[in-house]
């Protein structure tokens, strides 16, 4: 499996972005995809998943605000990012192989490079 993350930049507290994750995996709709993030000395932190059946889980910090969805056309996860705010300044990562526990930052047998997300305060 290979990911590739986009979409990070800047943006205004109270604003929007869109983080797309592009996939290489033998079936698509079969890969269960997630977010990972990690801000400068901080540990890891599970963001959201979009399991391969459709369904999402999302950490409390964002829940409400951040929303996964699947382009199984385009073999494309996003992750909509609603009201950002200064603490969700990190760099984000797209990650599949979910291990035991997938709320746990380094539980993903495979990792994409990092995009950048600041919020503006």
């Amino acid at each position: 499996v290979q990911l590739q993350a986009s979409g990070g930049g800047l943006v205004q507290a109270g604003g929007s972005l869109r983080l797309s994750c592009a996939v290489s995996a033998r079936t698509f709709s079969s890969t269960t995809v997630g977010w990972i993030r990690q801000a400068p000395g901080k540990e890891r932190e599970f963001v959201g998943i979009g399991w391969s059946g459709g369904s999402t889980d999302y950490a409390n910090s964002v829940k409400g605000r951040f929303t996964i969805s699947r382009d199984n056309a385009k073999n494309q996860v996003h992750l909509q990012m609603n009201s950002p705010k200064a603490e969700d300044t990190a760099v984000y990562y797209c990650v599949a192989g979910p291990q035991f526990n997938y709320r746990r930052g380094n539980a993903y047998a495979y990792w994409g490079q990092g995009t950048q997300v600041t919020v503006s305060s």
